[in-house]
């Protein structure tokens, strides 16, 4: 029996409930820990970060750390749209907990959410992070914003703004780069398996996941097949 704990949580629907923004966007966020440890680690806390906590310890896990895909304030929290979101900083008020960051983004995942120093523990690169027993492959994907990263665990592929079901993360935000997305999608992220299953960083389709086959087969932004072919289609 697997001892994988895996949650995916919709905001404004899961948690955040009462939050009209947390509903308007859509943010995933996600348990995942060692059922037999009960240790936890919750991926891009946002909107309200007492109910992740809450929803954990009504599971009987505890968490042990934070992982962030980006530094975008709709998944880490700070200032977006004139409104001030709740995130990592809200987060250690409540569970002094690490927050792990590719090198590329902590500079800015400290401007937006003033979490920084020792608080944040740098990944240069593609590395892993063990909760308990399991191990979390944490994948450098820049693009979307340069340190983008996404996380994959025992089959489950958590892709942030990297990739979604249909479509990607924008490129035309500050950041953001066409030619590294790519790279990211083709050759980064390559050894990702066929089975795994790819679970988003926002519920931007009808299904809240589905394999990586079936994303590689349909999602258009597979459909180049060349680094041209792709630059003359998204990039800017």
């Amino acid at each position: 029996m697997s001892r994988l704990y895996f949650r995916q949580l919709l905001s404004g629907r899961d948690f955040a409930v009462d939050d009209p923004i947390a509903r308007q966007m859509r943010n995933f966020c996600y348990l995942v820990g060692d059922t037999e440890t009960g240790e936890a680690v919750v991926v891009d806390p946002a909107y309200n970060v007492t109910d992740l906590v809450e929803i954990a310890g009504k599971d009987d896990m505890t968490l042990v750390g934070a992982l962030a895909t980006h530094y975008h304030p709709d998944h880490i929290g700070g200032s977006m749209m004139g409104h001030q979101l709740v995130g990592i900083a809200d987060l250690l008020n409540e569970q002094q907990v690490p927050v792990h960051v590719q090198a590329a983004e902590a500079e800015f995942v400290t401007k937006v959410s003033g979490v920084g120093g020792d608080d944040l523990q740098i990944h240069d690169g593609s590395s892993t992070v063990m909760v308990g027993a399991i191990p979390i492959e944490l994948i450098h994907t820049p693009g979307h914003t340069p340190g983008s990263q996404v996380f994959l665990v025992d089959g489950h592929l958590l892709g942030g703004d990297t990739l979604f079901l249909e479509g990607c993360g924008r490129t035309d935000l500050p950041g953001g780069d066409p030619a590294e997305l790519y790279t990211s999608l083709t050759s980064r992220m390559a050894h990702v398996p066929d089975d795994a299953v790819l679970y988003p960083g926002h519920l931007y389709s009808a299904e809240p996941c589905q394999s990586m086959g079936e994303t590689r087969k349909h999602n258009f932004v597979f459909a180049p097949k060349s680094a041209e072919q792709w630059l003359a289609m998204f990039g800017h």
